[in-house]
């Protein structure tokens, strides 16, 4: 049985800690009836910026001999470039931060495992309306991540585009509560279009 390790932070997390088997209420607990002959562990973090994912990725991760690891990390990094009171030029300083730690994450992934590596494109809503302006750093960061899955020969997941899309055909409201989280809907989306990449993949 292959085993598959998600990564990520609270879109990931989905309160695994309290729940039964530690599979969490959002997407990745709706992957085993999807990914039968894989065992699927969450490890996703509330709160986790791509620093916090690197600085535990041998205990998370690569301690634990993965087949197959998800990479769902983010957004937190541009609530905290969004949220500190920074010029244009800082704010480009910090995204080029979280593009190299990104990279160090991939650097260790693949030096220490052998296990295939699908990145989670992030994404954000606009809705309530303030978030809008998250939009373009998302992209960019998106964009970059598209990038070096290419460099490292991971699988990339589009996710800010279809998400956006289905939100606008069927209400925000039913797709996210705060223009950042999933509601269970979308959980499912996201799982659906998870398992036809790894199927693909594999």
């Amino acid at each position: 049985m292959k085993k598959l390790i998600c990564l990520g932070d609270s879109i990931t997390d989905a309160n695994r800690l309290f729940s039964p088997g530690g599979m969490g209420d959002g997407y990745v607990s709706m992957l085993p009836p999807l990914l039968p002959g894989f065992e699927i562990v969450n490890k996703g973090v509330d709160g986790f910026t791509v620093s916090r994912l690197l600085q535990n990725i041998h205990r998370n991760c690569i301690q634990l001999k993965p087949d197959l690891v998800s990479v769902q990390i983010g957004i937190n990094n541009i609530g905290l470039l969004m949220n500190t009171d920074r010029t244009h030029a800082q704010q480009g300083e910090m995204l080029a931060q979280y593009v190299s730690e990104y990279t160090e994450l991939l650097n260790a992934l693949t030096k220490h495992t052998t296990a295939k590596i699908i990145l989670l494109e992030p994404f954000v809503f606009p809705y309530p309306s303030e978030l809008a302006n998250w939009i373009p750093h998302v992209e960019k960061l998106s964009g970059h991540i598209r990038e070096l899955a290419d460099i490292f020969s991971c699988e990339f997941l589009p996710l800010h585009g279809r998400l956006n899309q289905e939100a606008r055909r069927l209400g925000y409201p039913a797709v996210t509560p705060d223009g950042i989280h999933l509601t269970r809907r979308s959980h499912a989306l996201l799982a659906q279009s998870f398992a036809k990449k790894i199927t693909h993949a594999v």
